[in-house]
């Protein structure tokens, strides 16, 4: 039987992270977005001040897959969440119970920080994924809209007077 086990990432785990990111993105469709560098994920994950984790997955010692989440607040709760940012599986991986297996333990992780909810988000597109969460009890948000601000919009919103 093969061995899966899944740990907090260390600081090491950084080009790792960023290759499942590059990756992720790709199978996304949007490789070309990825600006993020080794250096801004050993930064962001990994300095003092972060507030971001990272998990690593791993089936007989070899990496097949991440997660990054990070804790958020629900006022209509008052209880933090736990917000998965990003879950990635290697393709010849999937369909073995490993997505389920870091589901599962970023679950654990979220009942033992007493919170209220875990969420994350899934591209439209994305049915392999949609089938899945739904398969596990997830439901879609359907009233809540995702507004985004980034780049040139976010410093022009900030900036206005």
């Amino acid at each position: 039987m093969s061995a899966v086990e899944i740990r907090q990432a260390v600081v090491a785990d950084s080009a790792l992270i960023l290759g499942f990111i590059t990756e992720l993105a790709r199978y996304e469709k949007a490789e070309s977005e990825v600006i993020a560098t080794e250096s801004d994920i050993r930064d962001s994950l990994f300095s003092e001040s972060s507030t971001t984790s990272a998990l690593i997955c791993t089936l007989d010692g070899e990496p097949v897959g991440f997660a990054v989440y990070f804790f958020n607040y629900s006022t209509w709760l008052g209880k933090h969440g736990l917000y998965l940012e990003d879950l990635y599986v290697s393709p010849d991986c999937r369909g073995t119970g490993i997505g389920t297996a870091i589901l599962k333990h970023l679950a654990k992780i979220a009942l033992s920080k007493n919170c209220g909810r875990f969420e994350w988000s899934v591209l439209d597109w994305n049915e392999p994924a949609i089938r899945f969460y739904q398969a596990i009890g997830a439901k879609p948000q359907e009233e809540w809209l995702g507004y985004r601000l980034s780049g040139k919009a976010l410093e022009s919103f900030a900036n206005s007077q």
